[in-house]
């Protein structure tokens, strides 16, 4: 593709910035997050049992609230919501200690079940490899030349008679154990979870009793200046938290229910527990409920001396656990939490390197808040971007970066997953051509090398091939927003209501209607006629192709058949319309004026389209411009002129009588 003069001089003279380099607020930040993550490990004994007690009363917050509308008061409803809390998980605590007791009490029962389990998986496994390696190994001997064996060497005599000098055995008997020792050795265990148990009951009641109280205090601690974001942040946070504990807390009692009816009915032992442990341990993102099946179906094939029971459980899981998360959860609050599958995964593995089993227990919510704060929080934006399951990149950016990279096959991918549910053109306008402006940006820049150029022109150019099998239908067409240059000041003036009443008709306000395209001759045939930018050429080519789709007979141009030494050999006699494209275009230049002004005195009859793509808002053109360059039609974007085209040859007088009468002493320019 050629280059103008101007455009090499200014890539001669043009420079990347260089990349700014670490500064002490990048240290800081550094340093502040490194004491952070200290803070959180060594002091996890504090803000373990605070964090629990902090999520505990948005779970118990609902129901004190009902309890509160009752008119049971305040102080009494916040009372009976955690004591009806507590007694629930004291409840379960014992149910679990009481079916853990018969499970340990009946695997002696299943002990022969086991062994032959295991004589069978040994003789599948571990027996047929020792077979394969022992017959190996005689294959080899037979293959060798057999040696006599070595006299074995003589060892010393191991009787005691032998060893009078042999060492008496001493065995160490430990006292008997006083009552007291009994007692500290019985309550040792417990005593770090009840007293873990107690601070979060008493944080509880103490956070939702002053619930109004800790919220002002934290608006002014950490927002007082601008309440409005404050206040957001605050309430998403409280809503997804309680939303997600409310809805999980649903879920898993539901999926506990199943699963302890379903393997009662299959007939494995202590079917309460396994459905208690299932709705527990699916608090634990992805991976939870698959520790419960594990666990479920190893008892299942200890107890039945067939494989049917263990299959069975097996599958009860997988059916339970697919429903939920595929039907379920999602018609009950939405496909996910706002958080990415990779950060969910990765904060159950820091929070539980953090916290341990807590930690793993509470990573999801605790991520929830980090990603409510990255949301609203300009400083913290990355955490939205790291944890979020929005995408990093827009589909421009993500257009421009794949034609970067040079990757046209990823491209096209992206480009079918949109056009599922958009015309071709749309794509193009809301897609390819902002992401080929990003390109020419960075290319007047300087940014962009000759060979990154090169690659993006290849690749831009295989995409577009790629699209030619898509349709773009002229039935979706929308409602046209170009306008001819006599009523352009109209369309491009701000509405208001002192002069929505009295300004004149425009052909923005006729109502949309599927042209008919002409059937035969010189109707058909366009001319595109690429800018001056380094990528109006593939621009240009787009254009094209959806005039194509449309029945038009096209003919792409680059810039230099319409300069000043060229436009002498265009032959545009059988045209009907020639399209001007512009990709990237500050102001009206005047270089555009006397290019239309140049086509005009060449095509004569044609009517003239010019596409603008300006940076910023085009609300701000003036129309007495648009009417000094004399064209027909102005569109911004290519449906606009692909309904320019479809509708020329209905309006193509107006703005054709007006530059005939135009002086065209200024084309020598």
């Amino acid at each position: 593709m050629n280059e103008s003069p101007d455009l090499r001089q200014r890539r001669k003279t043009s420079h990347v910035t260089a990349s700014a380099t670490p500064t002490v607020q990048g240290l800081i930040t550094l340093a502040v997050g490194v004491t952070v993550v200290a803070g959180l490990y060594f002091a996890r004994e504090v803000l373990i049992p605070i964090t629990l007690a902090i999520l505990l009363s948005f779970l118990v917050a609902p129901l004190a609230d009902l309890l509160w509308r009752l008119r049971l008061g305040h102080v009494v409803s916040v009372f009976l919501a955690v004591t009806m809390s507590v007694s629930v998980m004291v409840v379960l605590g014992g149910v679990i200690a009481t079916q853990m007791t018969d499970l340990a009490s009946g695997i002696p029962r299943y002990q022969a079940t086991i062994e032959h389990k295991m004589d069978a998986a040994h003789g599948l496994t571990i027996g047929r490899l020792n077979r394969l390696i022992s017959a190996a190994g005689q294959a080899f001997q037979h293959a060798t030349v057999e040696k006599p064996p070595s006299p074995p060497p003589q060892r010393a005599s191991s009787s005691p008679e032998a060893r009078p000098d042999a060492a008496v055995p001493v065995e160490v008997r430990e006292p008997v154990p006083t009552p007291l020792e009994l007692a500290r050795r019985v309550l040792s265990p417990i005593i770090s979870p009840l007293e873990t148990a107690f601070i979060v009951f008493v944080v509880t009641v103490v956070i939702l009793l002053q619930r109004d109280d800790l919220r002002d205090r934290a608006i002014r601690l950490f927002g007082s200046r601008d309440l409005h974001r404050t206040t957001t942040v605050m309430d998403e946070a409280a809503r997804r938290l309680s939303r997600y504990f409310v809805s999980q807390l649903g879920v898993n009692a539901g999926v506990g229910v199943v699963i302890g009816v379903g393997l009662f009915f299959i007939g494995v032992p202590s079917p309460v527990l396994w459905g208690i442990l299932a709705a527990l341990l699916r608090l634990v993102p992805y991976v939870g409920i698959w520790i419960s099946a594990a666990l479920a179906t190893a008892l299942a094939a200890a107890v039945s001396p067939e494989w049917t029971m263990a299959i069975a459980s097996l599958a009860l899981f997988v059916v339970v656990e697919v429903l939920v998360g595929q039907v379920v959860e999602p018609l009950l609050y939405g496909h996910s939490t706002g958080l990415s599958p990779f950060s969910v995964v990765v904060a159950a593995i820091f929070w539980s390197w953090i916290w341990g089993p807590i930690g793993l227990i509470l990573s999801t919510p605790l991520t929830l808040c980090l990603l409510v704060l990255g949301r609203h929080v300009r400083r913290l934006e990355f955490l939205d971007v790291l944890l979020g399951d929005q995408p990093a990149l827009t589909p421009v950016e993500n257009f421009y970066q794949r034609i970067l990279a040079g990757d046209a096959d990823e491209a096209l991918e992206q480009a079918e997953i949109l056009l599922r549910d958009r015309p071709l053109s749309a794509y193009y306008d809301e897609v390819a051509i902002k992401g080929l402006q990003l390109a020419a940006n960075d290319v007047q820049r300087g940014s962009v090398t000759a060979t990154q150029l090169a690659r993006i022109e290849t690749t831009a150019s295989d995409l577009i091939e790629g699209l030619e099998s898509f349709d773009d239908d002229p039935r979706a067409d929308v409602e046209p927003v170009f306008a001819s240059s006599e009523d352009s000041a109209h369309r491009l003036a701000p509405t208001t209501p002192e002069n929505d009443s009295t300004r004149e008709p425009t052909f923005a306000d006729v109502e949309p209607v599927v042209p008919q395209i002409p059937a035969h001759g010189a109707q058909r045939r366009v001319l595109c006629v690429a800018g001056r930018g380094p990528l109006d050429e593939l621009a240009t080519s787009i254009l094209a192709q959806l005039l194509a789709k449309h029945g038009f007979d096209c003919r792409a141009l680059p810039h230099e058949a319409v300069s000043r030494t060229g436009i002498d050999t265009l032959d545009a006699t059988t045209a009907s319309v020639v399209c001007i494209f512009y990709l990237g275009i500050d102001g009206i230049p005047s270089h555009l004026r006397y290019l239309v002004r140049r086509v005009r005195q060449r095509a004569p009859h044609a009517s003239i389209v010019v596409g603008l793509w300006p940076e910023g808002d085009t609300d701000g053109w003036s129309g007495n411009l648009q009417d000094a360059m004399g064209a027909d039609y102005y569109a911004t974007s290519l449906r606009d002129m692909v309904n320019a085209c479809m509708t020329s040859g209905q309006r193509t007088g107006l703005a054709r009588e007006a530059i005939a009468e135009r002086p065209l002493d200024d084309m020598a320019a």
